[in-house]
């Protein structure tokens, strides 16, 4: 099985560092605009910024503060598991850099998620809170302070077990959409917990239209909640391996059947599983390991192929997120744009 959290090639990687040439450098001072000054997509999927965030190394799970001058994005290499950020300041794009609340780099540090009022980062973390706690899986968090965050701290019950939880994803009054693993199962299913007074309520596991084929990774929900996107294995449509699908919440808190997202966004590579929303909503990311289609066996167009982004490790794609309404059930449930 593959795991949705560690890639399994960093021998790959190693090759990688040594090959990686000057145009795929981090030094990318000078950069102006939104979304790192890069070009917006249309209903075509590109690579989000090329050489910055989509380089030669495995990356995924991209996340923004509302005003979008802070991007957090992940990276796997050489055994870290890391939350690197880019932010800018006073018009210009800082290089990306270890997010500030990581204080021990030996632990894992994935999937960050920022709350849509901008106050609060989520996590991924496998370090004990203690030298008495085990070292688990488990949603951690961060609360805004100033211009940076405060000191990282474990979810607790009831939305964290003895199980893994993980892939935290919020909507607008606070309702947290999470995975979870109980503890000695592979099966993740998809849960929800609401908001009240400012605590979590016991979490709820969603239905079938949501824990659709034999596995399911890393929900990411729409910040008005009026759809979901599910990674998912296991069902007769899959372009292969993992699939990125939908379902859309009606008013009445029941959910449309999960639809395969098509092709703008899947493929036959395996690892599809993280995708998140701009800001205002209009762009759609995601994760993918797509390959160039050069396949020379020679040692020197292997080198230049490994030093290239579309390698075969997961990278972030943006596409306009215009074409998600269209997957839509026909009969007019589901939430609408506006």
């Amino acid at each position: 099985m593959i795991s949705t959290r560690f890639p399994m090639f960093l021998t790959v990687i190693v090759i990688l560092a040594g090959c990686v040439s000057e145009k795929n450098s981090t030094e990318n001072s000078g950069l102006m605009g939104p979304y790192l000054g890069q070009s917006v997509p249309a209903d075509t999927a590109e690579l989000f910024a090329e050489s910055i965030v989509s380089t030669p190394l495995y990356a995924r799970d991209i996340t923004f503060t509302p005003d979008g001058k802070e991007i957090y994005f992940c990276v796997s290499a050489m055994g870290f598991n890391l939350i690197y950020m880019a932010k800018e300041v006073s018009g210009v794009w800082s290089d990306p850099q270890l997010a500030s609340f990581i204080t021990n780099t030996d632990y894992m540090f994935y999937e960050p998620h920022i709350t849509p009022d901008g106050n609060r980062l989520l996590f991924l973390s496998n370090m004990p809170e203690d030298d008495d706690s085990p070292a688990t899986e488990d949603i951690w968090a961060v609360d805004r302070q100033g211009d940076g965050w405060g000191e990282a701290y474990n979810l607790g019950a009831p939305v964290n077990t003895e199980g893994s939880e993980f892939y935290p994803s919020t909507t607008r009054d606070g309702t947290l959409y999470f995975t979870r693993a109980e503890k000695g199962s592979r099966t993740n299913e998809i849960f929800r917990s609401r908001l009240v007074n400012g605590t979590y309520a016991e979490p709820e596991k969603l239905g079938p239209e949501i824990n659709i084929g034999t596995n399911r990774y890393n929900a990411f929900i729409d910040p008005q909640e009026r759809f979901m996107i599910i990674p998912a294995v296991g069902l007769e449509d899959s372009r292969g391996g993992t699939d990125y699908y939908i379902s859309f919440r009606n008013d009445d808190d029941t959910w449309s059947q999960a639809v395969n997202m098509g092709d703008r966004i899947n493929s036959e590579n395996g690892r599809e599983f993280s995708s998140s929303l701009s800001p205002d909503g209009e762009y759609l990311f995601f994760m993918s390991a797509r390959a160039g289609e050069n396949r020379s066996p020679e040692i020197a167009e292997l080198q230049k192929n490994f030093a290239s982004p579309l390698n075969g490790n997961s990278n972030i794609y943006w596409i306009s997120s215009d074409f998600i309404w269209g997957l839509k059930p026909q009969d007019g449930q589901g939430g609408s744009k506006h």
